[in-house]
C-alpha cells in the first residue's frame, strides 16, 4: 500500500566520469567556467563521418571495483558506470552508506546503447566464424550495468534498467525517486552511462545530424550536435534518514514526469506539445508553480529541429515565464551523452542550485528568432534559485522532466499523489502457440509445446500476417519488435473498450519491457557497417536500433501519448513493465498505462544463446533442466485506475495488488542458488498485497527448464508456501519468450479465472539471469 504521509528525496553524493574529467567536481567547474571539452577523437577511426570530434573520456584508469568480463576484454560503459558510482558513495559518505541495509538500497540506470561495444565485438567474431565469449553476451544487456553496480556494492534491493533513449538516465533519476517516495527503499544508486562507437557515430552521421565543429545550441549558426561518453551518478536517500545518517544534504528532488510526443521516430513535435507537457505535469507533481522556476537546464542538442521544438516546449511547461527564465544547455561543452545526458545534466543543475550560479551554453555566436529564450550565452550567471528543472527528450518522443530544489528551500514536502486501486481491463497475446490470450490457455491447457527443434535447439516463433492488423503504410519502417508492440497495444486497448481520443490520449501512457531489444534492427544497421564502413549505413535503418523505437510506433500508431517509458530487466523486463505501469497509475501520472512485454528472434540471438549454453536440446519438459525452449512474444495489458475502470462501466479480468523487486547481487550473469532474492521479492509482494502465504491460490513460476535456475525458485517457493504449494510452470512447456515471460504468466493467471480454474490470488514470478527478481499480485475482479 501507498504510504499515507509524502516522503522527502534528497540527494547525497554525486559522481561523474566525463570529457570534462573523471570527477563531479571537474565536470560542474569546467562547464561553469564555459570550458569546451569537444576535441578530436583519439580511440576511434574517424574517417567517413561529418565530424572528427566527440567528447571523449580521457581517463583510463579503470574502476577499483570489478565485474566479471574476459580477461582480454572491459567494457567501457560498464566501467564508466562504477567509477561515477564509486565518487558518488564516497561523497555520500561511508558510514551513512554502510548503515543503510544492503535490503534498502535500489539501483536505477539508464543507457541508450548499453553494453553496444560487447556486442560488437562478439558479433564480429561471430561474422568471422569465430566462437563467441559467453562473457562478453552477459554485458550486452543494459540490466547487465545495474547487476554489475548492484554486485559491487552488495545493494539486494530492485535493480532496474531504463532505456529511454536520451531521455533514459533522466527517467531513471526520477523513477528512483519514486521508489524512495513509496517506500520501496531508503536509497538508490541512479543514472547513466554510455560509450562511444563507430556504429553511433555512423549512425548519427547518416542522419546529417553531427557537426563539424563543436555543438552550438540555440545559436543561428549551429550546424548539428556532437556525441560523448562517460557516466554520472547520484545518490538519492530519503531526507530524514540522511540528516539523522549525517549525510550531506546537496539538493532536493521534487518530482519528476514522462510523455510521449507520438510524432516522428528522430524528430521532435515542432510545437512542443508532448515535451511542454511532460514539464508541466513535473511541476505538478512536484507542487510548483512555474513562475517559481529560475533555471531551465535543457536537451540542447544542437540541431536545426530540437532547439526550436525544445525552445516552444519550455514555452507551453513554463508559459510566459519562460521568458524570465534561464536556460542553458551542457551538450554544449561535454557533448550529447545519450543515454547518460540527463544524469549528467541533473548533476550539473544540482550543483547549480547548489552554488546559485547558472551555467552557460558555450559557442552561442548569434540569435536565432525562433529561439527566443534566455540562453545565458558563454559565461556563467550568479543567480538566486530555489527551483530549477531538467529536460531531456528522446528519439521516439520520449519525454522526461525533473524538478529540484535547493536544500531547505521549500517548508512542505511535495504534495501526496491521489492514489487509486489498479484493474487490469484488456489482454493481447502474441506466442508461438497462437494470436490470441484464448489460443495461449487452449495450448497450456492441452500441454502443447511452443517450440519445434531447429538445428538443434527448440525455438519457438509468431506466425501471423502483418497485414491483417494494419495497413502497408503503418507498416513502413517498422521492425518485428515494432510491430508486436504497436498491434498488441492496439488490440488490448480494444479488448478493454478503451477509445483513445483527443481529450484522453495524454492520460493514457505505455510501458514497453524488452529483454534483448531491436535486434533485428541492430543487426540490419550494424553488419553493413562493420562489414562495408560508414557509408553503409541506413538512415531508414537506424532509428529503430533504439530499444524504445517500438513505444515511439505506439504512440504515434496506437496514440498513446501520455507516460512513456522502456524497461529492460533482461528475461524480468516484461515484469518490470508491468510494476512501471502498476506504480505510475496507481499515483495518478496515468488513467490507463498499456504495459506491452516484447521480444523477437533472429539468427543472432539463437547463436548467443546457444552460446551462453542454455537452451534445451531435447524436448522441453522432459531433458531434466539442461535449458529452455526459445520463444519469441508479444503481449500487452492494459492496467487502469479502478475507480475510472467502474466508472466507465469496463469489464475487470483482475487486479493488481503490488509487488516486490529484489537482486541477489551475485554480479552479471549469475544469481543466489538458494533463492534468497526471489523469496525476498515473493515476501515483498505479499507484504504490499497485504496478503498470507496461505491466502495464494496459484504461484506462476518463472521456471523454463534451466536447472541452474529453476532450483533457487524451487527452494525459495518451498520455505515460503510448504512443499503442497500451488505451483504452476507453463514455460517448460511452452517455452521462455525472454523478456514477456513473466506477462504470459499473468495472461495465464487471468485467463484461469475465466475459466473458473485455480480460484483466489495469483503470485507471478519473473527472473532475469542475472539474478533481479519480480513477484507480482494479481487477484481475481472483487477479491
Amino acid at each position: 500500500m501507498p504510504k499515507t504521509e509524502p516522503t522527502r528525496v534528497v540527494v547525497t553524493g554525486v559522481g561523474a566520469i566525463t570529457s570534462q574529467g573523471a570527477t563531479a567536481q571537474q565536470l560542474w567547474e569546467n562547464v561553469r567556467d564555459c570550458q569546451v571539452a569537444i576535441r578530436p577523437v583519439g580511440h576511434l577511426p574517424m574517417d567517413g563521418y561529418m565530424t572528427k570530434l566527440g567528447g571523449e573520456v580521457q581517463e583510463t584508469i579503470p574502476p577499483a571495483s570489478e565485474y566479471r568480463h574476459p580477461s582480454d576484454y572491459r567494457e567501457p560503459v560498464v566501467d564508466f558506470a562504477l567509477k561515477a558510482a564509486e565518487e558518488a558513495l564516497a561523497n555520500c559518505g561511508i558510514a551513512a552508506t554502510k548503515q543503510i541495509p544492503a535490503e534498502r538500497w535500489g539501483v536505477v540506470v539508464g543507457s541508450c546503447n548499453a553494453g553496444l561495444l560487447a556486442g560488437e565485438e562478439w558479433y564480429r567474431k561471430w561474422l568471422a566464424g569465430d566462437d563467441g565469449s559467453p562473457e562478453l553476451l552477459m554485458l550486452v544487456s543494459p540490466q547487465a550495468i545495474s547487476e554489475a553496480l548492484a554486485s559491487a556494492f552488495g545493494f539486494k534491493g530492485p535493480a532496474l534498467s531504463v532505456n529511454t533513449a536520451c531521455a533514459a538516465s533522466a527517467n531513471a533519476i526520477g523513477y528512483a525517486a519514486e521508489l524512495i517516495r513509496q517506500g520501496r527503499a531508503d536509497a538508490a544508486l541512479t543514472g547513466g552511462a554510455e560509450a562511444l562507437s563507430g556504429v553511433l557515430y555512423s549512425g548519427f552521421n547518416c542522419l546529417e545530424s553531427l557537426s563539424p565543429k563543436p555543438a552550438a545550441p540555440y545559436s543561428r549558426d549551429r550546424e548539428g550536435l556532437s556525441l560523448g561518453e562517460g557516466s554520472g551518478m547520484l545518490v538519492l536517500m530519503r531526507e530524514d534518514l540522511a540528516r539523522e545518517l549525517g549525510a550531506p544534504v546537496i539538493a532536493e528532488i521534487l518530482g519528476y514526469s514522462l510523455s510521449a510526443d507520438g510524432y516522428h521516430p528522430t524528430a521532435p513535435h515542432p510545437e512542443g506539445a508532448g515535451a511542454g507537457r511532460a514539464i508541466k505535469a513535473a511541476l505538478k507533481s512536484a507542487g510548483v508553480e512555474p513562475g517559481e522556476v529560475r533555471y531551465v537546464n535543457s536537451h540542447g542538442t544542437g540541431t536545426a529541429k530540437n532547439d526550436p521544438a525544445e525552445t516552444a516546449a519550455t514555452k507551453v511547461g513554463l508559459g510566459e515565464h519562460a521568458y524570465e527564465t534561464t536556460v542553458s544547455s551542457t551538450k554544449s561543452m561535454i557533448g550529447h551523452l545519450l543515454g547518460a545526458a540527463g544524469s549528467v545534466e541533473n548533476i550539473v543543475t544540482v550543483k547549480a542550485i547548489e552554488e546559485q550560479v547558472v551555467p552557460p551554453t558555450a559557442n552561442y555566436a548569434e540569435r536565432d528568432p525562433d529561439c527566443d529564450l534566455d540562453y545565458v550565452p558563454n559565461q556563467s550567471r550568479p543567480l538566486e534559485m530555489d527551483v530549477a528543472v531538467s529536460n531531456n527528450f528522446a528519439f521516439g518522443g520520449a519525454n522526461a522532466s525533473v524538478v529540484w530544489a535547493r536544500a531547505g528551500a521549500r517548508s512542505d514536502p511535495p504534495p501526496r499523489p491521489d492514489y487509486d486501486r489498479v484493474a487490469i481491463t484488456g489482454l493481447a497475446a502474441f506466442t508461438s502457440v497462437g494470436t490470441d490470450p484464448a489460443a495461449l490457455w487452449e495450448a497450456f491447457s492441452d500441454g502443447r509445446l511452443g517450440a519445434e527443434p531447429e538445428e538443434g535447439v527448440y525455438v519457438g516463433r509468431v506466425a501471423f500476417d502483418p497485414a491483417a492488423y494494419l495497413s502497408p503504410k503503418d507498416r513502413k519502417r517498422v521492425d518485428r519488435l515494432g510491430l508486436f508492440s504497436v498491434i498488441t497495444a492496439g488490440l488490448a486497448l480494444s479488448d478493454a473498450d478503451l477509445e483513445l481520443t483527443d481529450e484522453n490520449r495524454s492520460r493514457v501512457g505505455a510501458i514497453v519491457g524488452t529483454g534483448v531489444g531491436p535486434m533485428e534492427s541492430m543487426e540490419a544497421f550494424s553488419r553493413p557497417v562493420i562489414e562495408e564502413g560508414p557509408a553503409a549505413a541506413n538512415p531508414a535503418v537506424f532509428p529503430n536500433t533504439v530499444y524504445n523505437a517500438a513505444g515511439g510506433q505506439v504512440a504515434m500508431k496506437v496514440g498513446t501519448l501520455g507516460v512513456a517509458s522502456t524497461v529492460t530487466a533482461g528475461h524480468a523486463a516484461g515484469a518490470s513493465a508491468l510494476c512501471y505501469a502498476f506504480d505510475l497509475t496507481a499515483c495518478n501520472q496515468a488513467d490507463a498505462v498499456v504495459a506491452i512485454a516484447v521480444d523477437t528472434l533472429t539468427d543472432a540471438v539463437i547463436r548467443a544463446y546457444r552460446d551462453l549454453g542454455i537452451l534445451a536440446g531435447s524436448e522441453p519438459g522432459s531433458n531434466g533442466g539442461s535449458g529452455f525452449a526459445l520463444t519469441e512474444a508479444g503481449v500487452s495489458i492494459v492496467l487502469e485506475r479502478l475507480s475510472g475502470a467502474r466508472a466507465r462501466g469496463a469489464r475487470i479480468y483482475g487486479e493488481m495488488f503490488g509487488y516486490g523487486i529484489a537482486c541477489d547481487a551475485q554480479g552479471v550473469g549469475r544469481w543466489d542458488r538458494d533463492g534468497e532474492g526471489l523469496e525476498r521479492a515473493m515476501r515483498l509482494a505479499l507484504e504490499t498485497a497485504e496478503l498470507e502465504p496461505a491466502q495464494i491460490g496459484s504461484i506462476w513460476a518463472t521456471s523454463a527448464g534451466l536447472r541452474a535456475a529453476d532450483r533457487p525458485e524451487q527452494r525459495a517457493i518451498r520455505r515460503l508456501f510448504g512443499d503442497d504449494a500451488p505451483v504452476v510452470a507453463p514455460k517448460l512447456r511452452l517455452g521462455e519468450p525472454i523478456g514477456a515471460g513473466g506477462p504470459v504468466n499473468a495472461v495465464l493467471a487471468m485467463q484461469a479465472w475465466q475459466h473458473g480454474e485455480r480460484a483466489g490470488p495469483a503470485l507471478v514470478n519473473s527472473s532475469s539471469l542475472g539474478g533481479t527478481h519480480f513477484s507480482l499480485v494479481l487477484a481475481p475482479p472483487g477479491e
